[in-house]
């Protein structure tokens, strides 16, 4: 019985556990997640010091002459106390010296031969950065589940952390069917066809973060496909397209069951892409695609991607949405659940036309997908829409609500 697009997704988030754990240096671990809570361990800023070039003063002093005669820099360690009636000149970042109550900017002073005049309503504790502001000792500030990026190894190395935890990098392995197809670096016969789809799944999964493997395509044979299978059982991920329909020659998952596979997932009711599998073979996941271009692509992003989310650690692997609204009216024959590619431009979102199954072209100008109920026959511009984006992350700790209501 094939599985709504919804329960395929539950599927994925309740039998995709994810990967182990290594410990990467700081600078190598952008784009993994976090495998456990981060403890700051001191305060940052680790000191009050001053956020201006200026003059650390008391505010009893407002609008009066003072004397100036010390001055600290960032980087010094300052020993005085300032007195009523002076103040000390202070560059950015330097430490607030005992007694200051206060920073006044170079520019807010006027400065004369024996000394400077400081404005009014110099307000306590003004332009002084105090310690543990950004980052206080003894709280969280990166969870288990996050991904790192470049500004969170900024955080990292604030608190003189060199080494993260890490889920380790997850490893795809993909390889086509068909005795038609070829790479597409040799020269074909009028009856053949070039594979691809699996330079598009080897691309797009190094794209999402992941280490790749070809296999070279595999011939419609029953001993074939098994020994491509054996080949790759050391991957997280095996993606193959083709042969999982009802022709003659689909023995794709016969051979998977052959060796073992548990199916969690046997088709999927979505247009299009219906003839999809997915199961697990021991640890590894086994995706089987539908061999047409189109309907495979729309697959991936939709379940491919979540496996990738989930297998990576991610505390946010659900799929979220932009509400956006239709840019023109769209018909649609209706009758089935069913999955529409379009261009975003920040504002609208316009289906691109035409769009079939086996088509290549308009994956290439797709920003994301928007789905639809079978009652549904006709987008009306204007018309508000839930669009899933394929070009950048929009991601969920919970599922979100998918389906276009209209």
């Amino acid at each position: 019985m094939a599985s709504s697009i919804l329960q395929a997704l539950d599927i994925i988030a309740t039998h995709i556990t994810p990967l182990d754990k290594e410990i990467l240096p700081i600078e190598m671990s952008v784009g993994r997640i976090v495998t456990e809570d981060t403890i700051a361990t001191f305060n940052l800023p680790r000191f009050n010091n001053s956020a201006m070039d200026g003059y650390a003063v008391k505010i009893a002093n407002s609008n009066q002459k003072v004397t100036c005669n010390e001055v600290i820099y960032a980087g010094d360690n300052p020993s005085m106390t300032l007195q009523a009636n002076t103040a000390i000149k202070i560059m950015t970042g330097a430490p607030i010296p005992k007694g200051c109550e206060a920073i006044v900017p170079i520019e807010n002073v006027q400065i004369e031969k024996d000394g400077i005049v400081l404005p009014q309503d110099i307000q306590e504790n003004h332009f002084i950065r105090m310690a543990g502001e950004d980052i206080k000792k003894g709280n969280t500030f990166l969870y288990a589940g996050e991904t790192i990026n470049a500004y969170t190894i900024a955080s990292l190395a604030s608190q003189g952390i060199s080494h993260i935890s890490v889920y380790r990098e997850i490893k795809v392995a993909v390889f086509g069917t068909g005795d038609e197809l070829r790479p597409h670096y040799e020269k074909i016969e009028d009856y053949q066809l070039y594979n691809s789809n699996s330079p598009m799944f080897l691309t797009r999964s190094k794209q999402l973060g992941c280490s790749v493997r070809f296999i070279r395509t595999s011939a419609d044979t029953i001993e074939a496909l098994e020994n491509s299978i054996k080949s790759t059982l050391d991957a997280d991920i095996i993606i193959t397209s083709g042969g999982v329909s009802v022709g003659d020659k689909d023995f794709t998952k016969e051979a998977f069951t052959n060796l073992g596979m548990q199916t969690l997932i046997d088709t999927i009711d979505i247009k299009p892409g219906r003839p999809t599998i997915i199961g697990k073979i021991n640890q590894t996941i086994i995706v089987n695609l539908p061999g047409n271009p189109l309907a495979s692509m729309v697959n991936y992003e939709l379940f491919v991607r979540a496996i990738i989310r989930k297998l990576s650690g991610s505390r946010a692997y659900y799929h979220n949405t932009i509400s956006t609204t239709m840019q023109s009216d769209f018909s649609v024959r209706g009758g089935k659940y069913a999955v529409i590619l379009g261009s975003f431009d920040g504002q609208t979102f316009a289906p691109l036309r035409p769009q079939m199954p086996g088509m290549v072209s308009p994956m290439q100008k797709a920003d994301g997908l928007i789905l639809i109920t079978p009652k549904l026959k006709r987008l009306e511009k204007g018309s508000k829409v839930n669009m899933i984006p394929i070009k950048w992350e929009c991601t969920s700790e919970t599922q979100s609500t998918l389906f276009s209501l209209l």
